[in-house]
C-alpha cells in the first residue's frame, strides 16, 4: 500500500497503527498521564509523548476538554433545531452562522444541505430558556423563514470519539519514510 494523506485532508500527517492506538486511548480518557498512555499503547514514554505532540501540532488532535453532565450544571433540556433562512446568499448564511456560534447555549452548529440551512444543538435549563433563545436568535434576524425544534426526551447514545478510533473498520495508513528516525 503506498502512503497517502487522509482523504480530503492532504495537509494532515499519515497515521500508523501506533497513532491510531494513541488516538483511541486519548478519546476514551485524555486525562491519563503519558507513562500510563505509553503502557496502554505498547510504546515507550518518549515515543508516545513525541507522537502526541505531533498529533497536536499537526491539528489531528484539535483540543482536549472535559465532558460535563448537562443536568449537573442546570442545562438538562437538549434541543435539536433545524433553521431555514429565506435567502441562501453567502452573506446571510454567514451572518446567521455568526449569530448562532456566538450564542452560549448553542453547543453545535452545522450548515447542511439539502433541507434546512442549519442544524443546531442547544443545551438549556428549561423551556423558558429555549423561548429566550428563540427570541434572541430566530427573531433577531428577519432572514429566518422556518424553525423546527425537536426536544430530546432520551439521549440513547452520545460519543465524542471518531468512528475510525472505535474500531469500525479503519485501516491505518503507513507512515512515510523519515530522514530522522526520532521524528
Amino acid at each position: 500500500m503506498s502512503p497517502s494523506a487522509p482523504p480530503g485532508h492532504p495537509s494532515l500527517p499519515l497515521l500508523d497503527a501506533l497513532d491510531h492506538r494513541i488516538l483511541a486511548e486519548l478519546q476514551a480518557d485524555a486525562s491519563q498521564n503519558n507513562v500510563e498512555l505509553a503502557r496502554r499503547v505498547h510504546a515507550s514514554a518518549p515515543t508516545c509523548l513525541r507522537r502526541v505532540r505531533r498529533l497536536i501540532d499537526t491539528g489531528v488532535i484539535e483540543r482536549q476538554v472535559a465532558l460535563v453532565a448537562p443536568a449537573a450544571v442546570g442545562a438538562s433540556l437538549s434541543v435539536v433545531v433545524e433553521v431555514t433562512l429565506d435567502s441562501q446568499a453567502a452573506e446571510h448564511l454567514d451572518h446567521f452562522q455568526a449569530l448562532a456560534c456566538a450564542e452560549p447555549s448553542i453547543t453545535q452548529c452545522y450548515r447542511v444541505s439539502p433541507g434546512p440551512d442549519f442544524v443546531l444543538m442547544a443545551q438549556l435549563p428549561d423551556m423558558p430558556g429555549y423561548q429566550a433563545l428563540a427570541q434572541r436568535l430566530y427573531t433577531a434576524s428577519a432572514r429566518v423563514r422556518n424553525v423546527r425544534a425537536f426536544f430530546v426526551v432520551e439521549r440513547a447514545k452520545f460519543e465524542t470519539r471518531m468512528p475510525a478510533m472505535a474500531g469500525l473498520g479503519a485501516t491505518a495508513q503507513p507512515m512515510p519514510e523519515r530522514a530522522n528516525p526520532l521524528a
